[in-house]
């Protein structure tokens, strides 16, 4: 059994949400852990367990972060923790497709991610370290996130869909 670590230092953990339906505006977590195992070094199967801080949230505008953690969404207070558990997980060539629990604010839904491994590398030091790109989308609605404030046009001020994605460095642990 192989079991990798986050290395938060080359590792970056995101979303998009579209604003007045013209812009992207992107965010991402800055305290989080996660790891992956595995039946061997090669990743040739992973089990995938991730939990995010909310309160560590930014999109580099402190009013909308400060909104992002108040109650019309994540609910920091009450909800402290974004958390995501594979499932299943099927391989194409070198991309995955993983299905898995998402809970925010105490709600569980499945949610699918397409991964793409990035290879599996030594680095200086010794460490073998393995990269992993992911990607998907899930509607803030469906897990309570349900501020809701039309423009003068009707459309949404934030969007329902809400892309995932990241770039993981993972550490093979001793």
């Amino acid at each position: 059994m192989a079991t990798w670590t986050i290395d938060p230092s080359h590792s970056e953990i995101g979303f998009v949400a579209r604003h007045l339906v013209i812009t992207k505006v992107r965010g991402h977590f800055g305290e989080y852990s996660g790891s992956v195992t595995s039946s061997d070094e090669a990743l040739n199967d992973l089990n995938i367990s991730f939990e995010a801080i909310v309160a560590s949230i930014s999109t580099k505008n402190a009013d909308r972060d400060n909104h992002l953690k108040s109650a019309d969404f994540f609910d920091a207070e009450n909800h402290p923790k974004l958390v995501f558990a594979s499932k299943s997980v099927q391989r194409n060539g070198q991309d995955l497709s993983v299905d898995g629990i998402m809970t925010i604010r105490g709600v569980e839904k499945p949610v699918s991610l397409n991964v793409e491994v990035g290879g599996i590398a030594k680095d200086p030091w010794g460490n073998t370290k393995a990269g992993l790109s992911f990607s998907g989308t899930i509607n803030r609605k469906d897990f309570g996130l349900a501020f809701h404030v039309l423009n003068e046009a009707g459309d949404l001020l934030v969007s329902d869909e809400i892309k995932l994605e990241g770039e993981v460095q993972l550490k093979l642990e001793a």
